[in-house]
C-alpha cells in the first residue's frame, strides 16, 4: 500500500467531509428549529461561489473576496427567508418541498441572467497556490490545507455558539419547544431569521472555499445537497455533533474507498471486473451506509435532544 498516497487521501477525506458539515450544519439548524425543509440550502452554496468569484475579480484579493462574500450570502438568507419562506412555517413539508424547489429553478435562472451559462474562475493567491510539506516527501496543496483548518475553526465556533451563548440556549431551546419560548417573550420570528441567515452563510461558506477547487457553475448545488441530505440522515436531523462526525465519515469513505476499493478488488475479482465494478460500488457505499443507519437506527447516530446535543 502506498502509505503517502493513503494519508493524502485521508486529507482529502477531512476536507470534503467539513464542506460537507458547512453545509449540513446550516440545513440541520433549519430543520430542527424551524422544521423547514430547504431544498434551495444549495443555491446559496452556489451563490457563495458566485459573489466569491465577483468580489474577487473587484477586488483583486480572493481573501477580500471571501470576507464581502459572507455577510452578502447572510443578507441573501435573510431576505429569502422575509419575502419567501416565512409563510411556509406552518405548512406541511410537501408545500415545502415544491416552493424551495422552485427557489433552485429561480436561482439557477437569475444566475445565468446575472452571470451569463459559463462558469466563472475564482483566483488564488500565490501562497494559497502553493504546497505545503506535512511531512518529508508528502507536499499537500495550501488551499486544501486552508480549507481543512477554517472548516475546524469554524465547527469549533459554531459548537461555542450553540452550547455557551445566549443564542446558542435560545437556539437550543427553540428547538425543544418553540412555543414555549414564544410564550416567554422571545421574538421567535427574528430567532427564525437570523438561524436562516445563519445557514445561508454557511453554506455560502462552504460555496467559496469549493468555488476554486471546482467550477463555479450553476446548478453546482444540486449534486452537493444530495450528500448533504445524506450526512443530515445519518448524523441525526438537528444534531450538529450529528452533522460533524457523519460529515467526516462521509468524506473518508468517498475518499478513500474510490482511491483504493480498485485494488482491494483486485484480490479476489478478474482486473476488468474490478475496473468495472469499483467506481460503482464507491459512489454506491454512502448510500450502503445510510441505509444501513437506517435499519439499525431510524432517528440517525447521534437523535438530538436539541440542537447541539
Amino acid at each position: 500500500m502506498n502509505w503517502l498516497l493513503l494519508l493524502e487521501q485521508i486529507l482529502n477525506g477531512f476536507q470534503l467531509g467539513l464542506l460537507l458539515f458547512l453545509l449540513a450544519a446550516g440545513l440541520t439548524l433549519v430543520f430542527g428549529i424551524m422544521d423547514m425543509v430547504n431544498l434551495a440550502h444549495g443555491s446559496f452554496y452556489m451563490m457563495g461561489a458566485y459573489f466569491c468569484a465577483t468580489f474577487t475579480g473587484w477586488t483583486g484579493s480572493f481573501l477580500l473576496g471571501a470576507v464581502l462574500t459572507l455577510p452578502a450570502v447572510f443578507l441573501l438568507g435573510i431576505i429569502v427567508e422575509v419575502i419567501a419562506l416565512r409563510t411556509l412555517y406552518s405548512r406541511d413539508h410537501l408545500d415545502q418541498v415544491m416552493a424551495t424547489f422552485g427557489l433552485i429553478l429561480f436561482f439557477n435562472e437569475a444566475t445565468r441572467l446575472i452571470w451569463g451559462p459559463i462558469g466563472l474562475v475564482i483566483p488564488l493567491p500565490d501562497f494559497l497556490n502553493d504546497t505545503v510539506e506535512i511531512i518529508p516527501g508528502a507536499p499537500y496543496p495550501a488551499f486544501r490545507l486552508a480549507i481543512i483548518l477554517v472548516g475546524f475553526l469554524v465547527a469549533g465556533l459554531l459548537y461555542f455558539i450553540v452550547a455557551r451563548t445566549k443564542l446558542g440556549m435560545l437556539i437550543r431551546a427553540g428547538a425543544s419547544n418553540r412555543e414555549m419560548i414564544g410564550a416567554l417573550g422571545v421574538n421567535i420570528r427574528l430567532l427564525f431569521t437570523l438561524v436562516f441567515g445563519l445557514g445561508a452563510a454557511l453554506a455560502g461558506l462552504a460555496g467559496l472555499m469549493a468555488g476554486p477547487i471546482l467550477s463555479v457553475e450553476i446548478g453546482m448545488g444540486e449534486s452537493i445537497l444530495i450528500l448533504t441530505l445524506v450526512v443530515i440522515v445519518i448524523g441525526g436531523i438537528g444534531s450538529i455533533k450529528g452533522a460533524f462526525i457523519a460529515a467526516i465519515l462521509i468524506g473518508l469513505i468517498d475518499t478513500v474507498g474510490r482511491s483504493f476499493l480498485p485494488e482491494i478488488l483486485d484480490l479476489v475479482l478478474p482486473a476488468q471486473t474490478a475496473a468495472t465494478a469499483a467506481p460503482a460500488i464507491s459512489s454506491m457505499m454512502i448510500y450502503l451506509l445510510m441505509a444501513l443507519v437506517l435499519a439499525i437506527r431510524p432517528q440517525g447516530l447521534f437523535p438530538p435532544k436539541g440542537v447541539g446535543r
